[in-house]
C-alpha cells in the first residue's frame, strides 16, 4: 500500500518525474490536487462539500510546503536561521 501511493503521491515517483523543472511539477500536482476535491464534491453531490475539501487540502498543502521550504532553506542556507533565537552574547535580545 505504501508502495503504491508512492507511485501515486511521490512526483519523483510517478510519471511527473519526467518534468525537469520542479515548481511546473508542484503546479501539475496543485492542480490535480483541487480537481480530486472537486470530482468527490461533485460525487458527493454538495458544493458546500467541495468548499470544505478545498479549504482543508489548502492548510494541508500549505502546511506540507512550508515545511520543505523551511528543510531546504535550512539544508541549502542554514545561516539563514543563524539570527534566531540567543544574541551574540548568548542571552535573547
Amino acid at each position: 500500500m505504501i508502495k503504491l501511493y508512492g507511485l501515486i503521491m511521490d512526483s519523483r515517483l510517478n510519471p511527473l518525474s519526467h518534468i525537469s523543472d520542479t515548481s511546473v511539477r508542484h503546479l501539475v500536482m496543485q492542480i490535480l490536487a483541487w480537481m480530486w476535491c472537486i470530482v468527490f464534491s461533485t460525487w458527493m453531490g454538495s458544493v458546500y462539500v467541495f468548499g470544505v475539501s478545498a479549504i482543508v487540502h489548502a492548510i494541508l498543502l500549505a502546511g506540507i510546503f512550508i515545511t520543505v521550504g523551511v528543510f531546504e532553506t535550512a539544508r541549502r542556507k542554514p545561516k539563514y536561521f543563524a539570527g534566531l533565537g540567543r544574541g551574540s552574547g548568548g542571552e535573547h535580545e
